[in-house]
């Protein structure tokens, strides 16, 4: 009776169950997920009135200006500048507009606060580059005008922050003064205009706020000479470091004339050895100093006396200056212990005194402090508490507030230097009786929650616990391969050095990595990911062994720079080993190779166009031995209009070489007419590429192929005025020249030209 009824079920449920499913024309193109970010944030102002949204605009080293939900962190509007628009300075004008100084100092912009509408733009067009200054004053009245100063290409300018127009512009054409400081006095129509003339001579300009016209130039010589920036500590008084970086200059430039002062940099700090910096930060009547790897806290008092405040450790980050009350600064800093981070808020007018100081838990997956901006709100019993913006190593974006952090963002994946793909985990039959009743129980517990939502009883949590269910239980949002094998892992690598690991279901992170090879050292101090790619894929025992991933990256922005090696396991994030500092790496070739492990062979060409094995094993040599004369690589030196083709010669003679290096041998050349085309791109076939589809039928019957062979390279140049950017030629003067070449043969294989056309060029 029992099998009777158990037949009659399992038949009525294969009858209901669905059979197949098909993919209709109207959800072509149609996005599964979108997530949007917005990178590492170098400026930040808060915007904390009690009318309106609590919010705090942000601009980016990815040229993106934001305004983010204070609450929530969930972004409010988001503008994206020009890869060459680089943001210099962001501030908040009349309580209702965004300005923003852009493009070194040549483009000034108002947004609207609200929903980020442009209002208006300015350019200011000077005659030499300069310094980038923004000083939009403190008014935040929204019925009153007020006047915004900025500098940039060599000319200060007086704009109204209501429509833009120009009210002024003064030229400071003079190629050797070098502006430093743009000061408004206080309640006075004067503007202060301070610099350098050569390296010993200060100069100092007191313009007149209403018309631009100068009122008095005051100038004095220092023998020592300048170095480096100055920074302003006061209303009157400048620092800046003397040419040797020994001695500390402290200049006032009000009440009568400019007055100069040097000390000692070791009467502070005591014996010192390697550079010496004065950190860009506004720390009212004080300022840092970094040396010895620590950051020394310096006041400056009235009369010009230097008093060190205390010393910390360099790996600390400091906040600017925050006005709290009746003249009062306070002053955050964010020091790292261990997997904690210790917040720390000092009255700048007495530094012995803490308002606030706080510890927080924290990810070690996100690196060292970075950067932290501060601001101040009234709690219940109207004190002041304080909450902080931090900017992590790995460039993720964090509010901390009453010792917890509100809420995080993974902005490093605003910047994506490469991206690969990894298969799911084969999902696996037989299933333990503990698993059974772990999963029997999570699903009476499912079933409840979803009760509870559809008679409107659950809470807010029981909620966001169910929609979470729901994603899970998605097809698509599965952890397991899929028999069509659209189910996939994206392993992402961003700019910050971290890797990360997206479910390409929905989006959702599966695990990220701050990569140790990838962070400053004392063996690599500005390491640079490049970029990525499989290392093993286990098809055979692909039940027993993880995938991995190679990622390459390289010591220093310059080509000839030593290369480094990570290798990470693609299910769990972890790093199985690193390499490096090696040898430079130009370029990276994965073969059609695989050795017993199922690692595939990879060649590394250095800048010396040497050729690297990888692994290194004896197995992997005797593959390539086999297959070496069937090897052929290129390279493309766009600067001087050349791409060369090159096969292996025989094993390197140079010293501590080893049997995996190997000498190239040059093939082939192609040089193209500099003078009238430069190369724009080229595109060759991936060599791990899957195509499905190698022809298609056209319209009149013929067939198309995707590849016509697997050596071939696509090369397009431009004419020298039409290799830049969109609007940089004429359509006269611009014309595309499409090229096909055997990577084998170097022989050219098409060419044509394409009138009127310009860069660039995506294929």
């Amino acid at each position: 009776m029992a099998a009777r009824i158990l037949a009659v079920f399992l038949l009525l449920f294969l009858s209901a169950a669905p059979l197949g499913s098909s993919l209709y024309e109207d959800q072509v193109g149609l996005m599964d997920w979108h997530q949007k970010y917005i990178g590492k944030v170098k400026h930040a102002v808060f915007h904390t009135q009690r009318s309106g949204r609590k919010r705090v605009v942000v601009s980016t080293e990815e040229n993106v200006i934001a305004s983010l939900d204070l609450r929530h962190g969930d972004i409010f509007w988001r503008r994206v500048l020009g890869a060459n628009d680089v943001v210099d300075a962001i501030d908040v004008a009349l309580g209702k507009f965004v300005i923003t100084l852009s493009s070194d100092g040549s483009t000034i912009r108002a947004w609207n606060l609200p929903d980020g509408l442009m209002v208006w733009e300015t350019f200011i067009r000077g005659s030499k580059s300069s310094k980038s200054l923004l000083l939009s004053g403190t008014n935040s009245k929204v019925d009153k005008d007020n006047t915004i100063l900025a500098f940039g290409e060599g000319c200060l300018v007086a704009v109204s922050s209501a429509d833009g127009e120009v009210l002024w512009k003064k030229d400071f054409a003079d190629a050797s003064f070098e502006v430093q400081q743009i000061i408004q006095s206080p309640g006075r129509d004067v503007v202060y205009v301070l610099g350098f003339v050569g390296s010993s001579s200060f100069d100092a300009y007191q313009i007149n706020g209403k018309n631009g016209e100068v009122m008095h130039h005051d100038t004095a010589s220092f023998a020592g000479g300048f170095s480096g920036n100055t920074l302003l500590v006061s209303d009157d008084v400048l620092v800046a470091l003397d040419a040797a970086m020994s001695h500390l200059i402290t200049i006032s430039f009000q009440g009568g004339g400019l007055s100069i002062n040097e000390k000692p940099i070791s009467n502070l700090v005591g014996d010192f050895a390697g550079p010496v910096e004065i950190l860009a930060l506004k720390l009212g009547r004080m300022f840092a100093l970094k040396a010895n790897k620590l950051i020394t806290f310096i006041s400056i008092s009235n009369d010009g006396k230097l008093d060190v405040l205390e010393k910390i450790n360099s790996a600390a980050a400091i906040s600017d200056a925050l006005s709290v009350s009746d003249g009062r600064h306070a002053v955050g800093l964010v020091q790292q212990v261990d997997n904690k981070v210790e917040f720390t808020v000092k009255l700048g007018n007495d530094w012995n005194t803490n308002l606030l100081k706080e510890t927080i838990n924290m990810d070690h997956q996100r690196g060292f402090v970075r950067k932290v901006f501060i601001n101040n709100y009234i709690r219940t019993d109207r004190s002041h508490g304080f909450r902080a913006l931090v900017v992590m190593e790995d460039h993720s974006l964090l509010l901390v507030q009453q010792g917890e952090i509100v809420w995080s963002r993974e902005d490093g994946l605003a910047s994506i230097l490469d991206v690969t793909t990894s298969e799911l985990p084969v999902e696996k039959d037989g299933v333990s009786v503990s698993k059974v009743e772990q999963n029997l129980f999570e699903w009476l517990k499912g079933h409840i929650l979803k009760l509870k939502g559809t008679l409107m009883l659950a809470s807010p949590e029981d909620m966001v616990v169910i929609q979470g269910m729901r994603l899970k239980s998605s097809e698509k949002s599965k952890m397991t391969r899929d028999h069509n094998g659209f189910r996939k892992l994206l392993i992402v690598l961003t700019r910050g050095g971290k890797l990360f690991a997206l479910h390409t279901g929905d989006g959702r992170i599966i695990w990220s990595r701050l990569l140790e090879s990838l962070r400053k050292s004392e063996a690599c101090e500005h390491p640079t990911g490049l970029r990525i790619y499989p290392w093993q894929v286990p098809h055979h025992h692909a039940m027993d062994e993880n995938p991995s991933v190679l990622v390459v990256g390289r010591c220093q922005q310059n080509l000839d720079a030593p290369g480094i090696l990570s290798f990470v396991d693609a299910y769990t994030g972890s790093e199985i080993k690193s390499v490096g500092p090696v040898h430079s790496v130009l370029q990276v070739i994965p073969l059609p190779f695989t050795d017993s492990t199922e690692q595939r062979l990879h060649l590394l060409i250095d800048a010396k166009q040497r050729v690297h094995l990888y692994p290194r094993s004896r197995e992997a040599l005797s593959i390539f031995q086999q297959e070496r004369s069937n090897i052929y690589w290129y390279s493309v030196e766009a600067d001087k209009s050349i791409i060369r083709g090159y096969a292996i010669k025989r094993t390197c003679v140079h010293e501590d070489a080893g049997d995996y290096c190997f000498e190239p041998r040059d093939l082939w050349s192609v040089v193209f007419p500099g003078k009238s085309e430069k190369i724009v791109s080229t595109v060759t076939q991936k060599l791990n590429e899957v195509v499905h589809t190698q022809a298609k039928v056209m319209a009149e019957q013929e067939l198309m192929y995707k590849y016509i062979s697997k050596n071939l390279l696509f090369v397009a140049t431009a004419s020298p005025k039409a290799s830049h950017e969109i609007g940089s030629a004429i359509p006269d003067e611009s014309f595309l020249v499409v090229y096909l070449i055997d990577t084998i043969t170097g022989r050219i294989l098409q060419r044509m030209t394409h009138q009127g056309c310009q860069a660039p060029v995506h294929a």
